[in-house]
């Protein structure tokens, strides 16, 4: 090797090897924080991570560049990666549960966090378990394995999620007078609310990651496990996509959740994400195959179950829930407003139209591919709630606009319900449309980060979902077998 480049290819291997050395030091400041309480190890645990978290960011650029012939260098980041989450991620877990002890008063809010961060340590720890079997079945099946996009994503958004919830979990107030620890403790210091947002998002990724390493190697290992039975193979595949299922009625409800609490701005941060699991089930259940019938089945009628749990979650997330949040905020948050506007009718229409649109699209014998006849339930939640987001920033400001966001909430309520079932319109399916033009997509998920918490985000995304709810005047001449791909084909 040259001498010019010995230097940095001896430096990307410190890269590489130095993290789990360094997330242990965090470990021993953690120990040492829950015993004695003392700010300037905290700031000394919280600076070791993010230097491991730098790291973990430039060492692969670093070790591609320098030492590209090392083979290596994969394996060793994939150990160091295990090493490093299988050290931190409990320690944050511990560390979240001391912090709800030594609360004087720990809130359900407070406790409710602490049990989802376990929840999400645990996820964290059985997906790296998970993937590096498939990675290792695939390599013995001679499957040459690859780093898809949602890996790369999870593997560049672990580090920071990890070294964010460090500093939350051991902040210890009144430390000394410097820069470094004022900008330590404003990250310990941030809302509950702020951590659920990231932490949620974080969890999506994971799960993204396990169906991306499901879809790119389970083929083969369900070849090999249930020996030809395609029915048995069938009810393996169908875990994923009903588990993300589940995880868009949770959504939904913990959207109401945060509308009884009043923070309708994280009510539909939660939609948005039930509107994504609601995405990601349907496009795992296609990509696996379990949309088809078998050909013994082709001939028999029978239940689909994914389809009743999809139907029943939709149900829950985008009829119910909105209809409910609209009666929250009229009856609960602001009774005042509500006049003589009978806001339980308009809920109940609501509810019962969007119930009605499921068992329509379920029972539909000739539907359009890439089409959805009439406003998908998704997308008439995702443009009810950002005028209710809206109104309730105008509340304490005393607006004269308030009265006509009040009608034109119920409004926007009510022509939700008729174009639901306005059959003779044809919307296109966005989530096919994200897929083929990947970039669509990047910049949505960008805006709303941008603007999530902003008095931006409710014109935003008021403004996005008016443009779709017109979107029929031009889609319509999309041809639907271009409208089905779900790629870029």
């Amino acid at each position: 090797m040259a001498a010019p480049t010995r230097f940095p290819a001896k430096l990307a291997a410190v890269l590489v090897y130095s993290r789990p050395l360094l997330v242990f030091g965090g470990m021993v400041c953690a120990i040492v924080v829950m015993w004695h309480r003392d700010p300037a190890i905290y700031t000394l645990g919280v600076s070791l991570l993010l230097v491991a978290m730098t790291f973990d960011l430039i060492d692969g650029w670093f070790a591609a560049r320098f030492r590209p012939e090392a083979t290596l260098a994969p394996l060793a980041d994939r150990l160091m990666d295990k090493l490093v989450y299988s050290i931190i991620f409990p320690v944050v877990a511990v560390g979240t549960m001391w912090r709800l002890v030594g609360a004087p008063d720990p809130t359900r809010a407070q406790l409710l966090h602490a049990i989802f961060v376990l929840l999400l340590c645990v996820t964290v720890l059985i997906r790296d378990n998970f993937a590096a079997f498939m990675r290792g079945f695939a390599i013995r099946q001679g499957v040459e394995p690859e780093s898809v996009e949602y890996n790369r994503l999870r593997t560049v958004v672990a580090a920071p999620v990890s070294a964010l919830l460090y500093a939350h979990a051991f902040y210890v107030p009144e430390g000394p007078s410097s820069w470094l620890y004022f900008t330590i403790s404003w990250i310990g210091l941030l809302p509950l609310r702020s951590l659920f947002m990231v932490e949620i998002l974080f969890l999506i990724i994971n799960f993204g990651s396990i169906a991306a390493y499901c879809r790119k190697y389970g083929s083969a290992c369900l070849d090999e496990l249930c020996f030809g039975d395609q029915l048995l193979r069938r009810r393996i595949l169908a875990v994923l996509p009903n588990a993300l299922t589940v995880m868009n009625a949770m959504m939904g409800l913990m959207a109401v959740f945060f509308a009884y609490q009043g923070r309708l701005r994280e009510a539909y941060l939660m939609m948005v994400g039930a509107a994504t699991f609601d995405k990601l089930d349907g496009a795992l259940a296609r990509r696996l195959g379990l949309t088809e019938p078998l050909p013994e089945e082709e001939d028999r009628r029978t239940v689909n179950l994914g389809n009743l749990m999809d139907d029943f979650a939709d149900a829950i997330s985008f009829c119910i829930a909105p209809a409910w949040i609209y009666y929250i905020t009229f009856n609960r948050l602001a009774p005042e407003l509500a006049g003589s506007l009978p806001v339980g009718w308009i809920a109940l229409i609501y509810a019962a139209t969007g119930i009605a649109r499921l068992i329509y699209f379920t029972l539909d014998k000739t539907p359009i591919p890439g089409f959805f006849k009439g406003l998908p339930t998704p997308a008439a939640a995702l443009l009810v709630l950002p005028p209710m987001v809206i109104l309730d920033q105008l509340l304490p400001t005393g607006s004269g606009w308030v009265g006509f966001w009040v009608f034109f909430i119920t409004g926007t309520m009510l022509l939700s319900a008729v174009v639901m079932n306005a059959y003779p319109l044809r919307y296109i399916h966005m989530g096919r449309a994200m897929s083929r033009n990947p970039w669509i997509g990047r910049l949505t998920v960008i805006l709303l980060t941008a603007v999530a918490f902003t008095p931006l985000l409710g014109p935003i995304c008021l403004a996005f979902m008016v443009l779709y709810l017109f979107s029929p005047l031009v889609t319509w001449r999309i041809h639907p077998e271009e409208a089905a791909r779900e790629d870029r084909g």
